[in-house]
């Protein structure tokens, strides 16, 4: 005897099953509007439990060919049309094909499957389509950083620490400091990639099922490397997505940082760099403005992506099992940060390919305020055998010396500096005029810090040699991601017109 087909169409929640009431309309989870990005996700999952279904019998073969036709009939009239006209949120799937196969055979898609599944692969599947879009455009902020160091290894300006002027270093160096921060979140997010990306599929609500179902075919089929070998852990623990809003603040604060430093540098101030006016507004009262707009908008990333981590967190407190409904909010916020970083990273490519900058004057910057003078103590120790303390207060002394005397560093000499010398240590500095000049220059100091990993630019250029070779190789393993799901895809598509041709003469 057939069920009644009006609880069918209702859904798994149909008032008269278990339940006598409706439930209130701002209560209902399961609305379809509410899967935003993870409706492909859910569809594609959808075919997948229904291909391994058929093969391994436990649908009968014209119902499994019927569902799997209907599901691209689903496609023809626009999948996201169909499954919010059908109701029932990540279970639109059986509702849909209830609604034109029957309770029958559209009520047998779910078999030995559970929301817990449903929603945790669309959840992983959902999260890797945000990250095959994220990794590349980090991967081309890296390749702007590193094209701007090649342009700029020999354009010299100041390093400042707490706000200071303190060594001299180049742009190039600046550049690639940048591009190994952006290539350690690279690095994470690659890791974490691994963890993503094992499927839930088959685990349903926590234990799975004592059908002969097939894990591992479900996870081949979706572009999973395998199932998750634990089905408890698969659906009830949720670290991933925390992870996930973590790298995410990671990234989004490397990207404010970055932002900040060029933010501050266009000021009247600085006066070091300058936006193409694209990125740039301007104000209704005050003529004279250009407002590095593109930045201020990367900088507030951060914050986003910070909040999305609090409340990604937050959602996941309490017993196991219990946090569900929650985590609805805290998807959304996790896929809403991850279009948000990968648009503003898009931004900073543009931003950093672009820029103009104004190499004399971060030149004349980069010795005018004493930046230059640690090797003036170094020249001390090399040339006099000085030692290092010594010489760091006879420095310090001839800094001060010349300031309170109006002295700028292009014009103090070697007197002044043996003046100081007499009053550390009772002689003068011991230093010939070259050696003192090679020392105050700010050039030179540059050029000397040939050291692996220093700003020389021989060094520069010999380290971005090895950032090069690691950015390919990383753009080879999104492109390798890439080509899994796309070849998965494939496969599943292969095993549904073999399903549904068997039908056929």
């Amino acid at each position: 005897m057939s069920a009644d087909p009006s609880h069918a169409s209702q859904g798994f929640r149909a008032t008269g099953i278990r339940l006598t009431e409706e439930q209130l309309p701002h209560l209902r989870s399961h609305r379809t509007e509410l899967l935003g990005d993870s409706l492909p996700a859910i569809h594609a999952f959808d075919k997948a439990h229904a291909v391994m279904l058929t093969e391994q019998g436990l649908l009968d073969p014209a119902d499994g060919r019927d569902i799997l036709n209907a599901l691209r009939d689903m496609e023809a009239r626009g999948v996201a049309e169909a499954r919010i006209e059908a109701g029932g949120g990540m279970h639109s799937g059986e509702q849909y094909l209830i609604s034109v196969l029957g309770a029958e055979t559209g009520g047998r898609i779910h078999l030995g499957r559970s929301s817990g599944d449903l929603i945790e692969v669309a959840r992983r599947m959902t999260i890797r389509r945000h990250l095959h879009a994220l990794l590349p455009a980090l991967a081309d902020v890296r390749a702007a950083l590193l094209d701007l160091a090649e342009a700029h290894r020999e354009t010299i300006m100041p390093g400042y620490t707490h706000g200071q002027h303190a060594q001299p270093t180049t742009f190039a160096h600046w550049a690639t400091m940048f591009e190994q921060a952006f290539a350690r979140d690279t690095e994470r997010f690659l890791g974490f990639h691994g963890r993503l990306n094992v499927s839930p599929a088959g685990a349903a609500i926590l234990t799975g099922s004592d059908l002969p179902i097939d894990r591992h075919r479900i996870a081949d089929l979706l572009g999973f490397d395998a199932p998750l070998p634990h089905t408890m852990d698969a659906i009830l623990s949720h670290d991933l997505e925390m992870e996930a809003a973590a790298l995410l603040a990671t990234t989004g604060a490397t990207l404010a940082r970055l932002a900040d430093d060029l933010y501050l540098w266009s000021t009247s101030e600085f006066a070091y760099i300058e936006l193409p006016d694209r990125y740039c507004g301007t104000s209704s009262i005050m003529p004279q403005k250009k407002n590095p707009d593109a930045l201020e908008d990367i900088k507030s990333v951060a914050t986003q992506a910070l909040a999305a981590l609090v409340g990604v967190i937050t959602a996941e407190r309490g017993p196991t099992g219990f946090p569900i409904l929650e985590r609805r909010y805290s998807q959304q916020a996790l896929w809403s940060m991850s279009a948000a970083i990968t648009g503003k990273l898009r931004d900073a490519a543009g931003i950093l390919t672009d820029l103009r900058v104004d190499r004399d004057r971060m030149a004349g910057q980069a010795g005018a305020h004493w930046a230059q003078v640690t090797d003036v103590a170094t020249a001390l120790v090399r040339h006099t055998e000085l030692d290092w303390r010594h010489a760091h207060q006879v420095v310090g002394v001839f800094v001060r010396l010349a300031i309170e005397r109006g002295v700028d560093p292009s014009a103090a000499t070697r007197d002044l500096l043996d003046e100081a010398a007499g009053q550390v240590i009772g002689r003068g500095s011991g230093l010939t005029e070259q050696q003192f000049t090679e020392a105050m220059d700010p050039y030179a100091f540059v050029v000397r810090r040939t050291i692996y990993g220093g700003p020389a630019p021989d060094a520069v250029q010999r380290e971005s040699v090895l950032f090069t070779r690691r950015l390919a190789s990383d753009r080879h393993r999104v492109e390798e991601f890439q080509r899994r799901v796309a070849r998965a895809e494939a496969a599943l598509e292969e095993a549904i017109d073999a399903l549904v041709s068997e039908g056929h003469p």
